[in-house]
């Protein structure tokens, strides 16, 4: 069962707050001083950009940016909150359009005050977070008409265009770009798609702009991965070093990372030094994405988890570009014949080919991850790789087939809250994730 941990030294304008285990009601998010009209939004838009604050959703754009362009458009735009979560290993905007719905329609309702939007959307798959927020809805009424979208749980459902197509009556499939969304969206009006994280942070600053940048630098990550140790939802400050993350799950020796879901790629050992900050890991080769790290264990086998990521990857395609459903299938090969030992010498040097002259080529990021997945398995972990051209290892003998499914061994359950109908109800104060700053 996933762990919801407080941090030691939770930063001031957490995003978690003081009950994470527990759905927050209009009551007690009032008594936050939520919904409070003290920041106005020509105001907060100045606070948001002085604050540094980017998109959560895992492209990381910087928020204020992303509300100008449809306030500057023109038109009548719309705002859509977007809790559909693709990567299996993530469950933040599930655990918050759960647990805190009300913080998510106040960042959506502020978002549609800068912009100038008069209609709103929330965007998810989750039935049981669909329930909490038209329960807060029900609690008070918006400011503006919001509508919740179901949508079928895929891995590029989420993605903006797609959103965009799915409200509109259309299936939860990418379209070429541009236009983009902020150009021409919902019913053919400038779109605001933000992330659920995201529309939550700016209305904490909204809330509390004298910890703009406590609120914009600090992160919800999940972290999974080595072997015994279960997951965990906590958030940390920009800053804190991937080893001490790792610790703090209880993997210290961990012998590497796939980051960012399967967005980033994997790091090795000695890129856990790194400090969870979005520049310094994309400087570095990697991402931050969603913030859903996946440790591997000492001894644990990357080849076997590389398998099992391009695998789910090749699944999920939307089967919309020739070159994704070729492209994805030809790396979900190789990397599985690298899996059980019968891949061939040359490779790595079609995994390396691939992952240089893949990216870029599809409507969406999933061949890009797919690439990336196996060009940073050839960067990070040379050994392994080569160790299994020879044959092989017992770690790999779970892989047992290249169609798909294995993503189930990458996914990461959403924690059990009070109250929302998951499990029997009962969830267990969580204690402090020590090691973290």
């Amino acid at each position: 069962m996933t762990t919801i941990r407080l941090p030691a030294g939770q930063p001031p304008g957490s995003v978690l707050g003081a009950a994470p285990d527990a759905p927050e009601d209009v009551e007690a998010y009032l008594a936050t001083g939520g919904y409070a009209d003290a920041t106005g939004p020509d105001e907060l838009l100045g606070h948001l950009a002085a604050s540094g604050l980017c998109g959560r959703g895992g492209a990381g754009f910087p928020a204020a940016v992303k509300l100008r362009a449809v306030r500057e458009r023109g038109g009548v735009p719309v705002v859509v909150a977007n809790g559909e979560e693709g990567e299996p290993g993530s469950v933040k905007d599930r655990w918050l359009l759960r647990a805190r719905p009300h913080l998510v329609l106040d960042g959506l309702a502020r978002a549609a005050a800068v912009t100038g939007a008069v209609r709103g959307y929330v965007y998810l798959s989750d039935p049981v977070a669909a329930d909490r927020v038209r329960r807060a809805l029900a609690e008070r009424e918006p400011c503006l008409p919001v509508e919740v979208v179901e949508t079928a749980h895929t891995y590029v459902a989420g993605e903006e265009s797609a959103v965009v197509r799915r409200i509109d009556g259309g299936p939860a499939l990418p379209t070429a770009k541009p236009p983009r969304p902020f150009e021409r969206g919902v019913g053919g009006a400038p779109t605001l798609v933000s992330n659920v994280e995201t529309l939550a942070r700016i209305a904490l600053i909204a809330t509390s702009p004298g910890l703009r940048e406590s609120i914009a630098r600090s992160t919800l990550v999940t972290l999974s991965g080595g072997g015994a140790a279960a997951p965990v939802l906590t958030e940390v400050p920009y800053g804190v070093p991937l080893r001490v993350l790792a610790a703090a799950l209880g993997v210290p020796d961990a012998a590497g990372a796939l980051m960012g879901g399967l967005f980033g790629g994997f790091v090795d050992a000695r890129a856990l030094d790194l400090p969870l900050e979005p520049g310094a890991l994309t400087a570095a080769g990697t991402a931050l994405g969603c913030g859903a790290i996946r440790f591997l264990a000492a001894g644990a086998c990357p080849v076997s988890t590389a398998a099992d990521a391009v695998g789910h990857l090749a699944a999920e395609s939307a089967r919309q570009c020739g070159v994704c459903v070729s492209g994805t299938a030809a790396v979900r090969d190789a990397v599985y014949a690298l899996a059980t030992g019968t891949a061939g010498p040359d490779t790595p040097v079609h995994l390396d080919r691939w992952s240089r002259g893949l990216p870029g080529r599809g409507a969406c990021g999933l061949l890009d991850a797919a690439a990336g997945i196996a060009g940073s398995l050839l960067r990070s972990f040379p050994e392994p790789v080569r160790s299994h051209l020879r044959g092989p290892c017992p770690g790999c003998a779970a892989v047992s087939s290249p169609a798909g499914g294995q993503g189930r061994r990458l996914t990461v359950a959403v924690p059990e809250i009070a109250g929302t109908a998951v499990g029997d109800g009962t969830v267990p104060r969580s204690p402090v994730l020590k090691g973290t700053p």
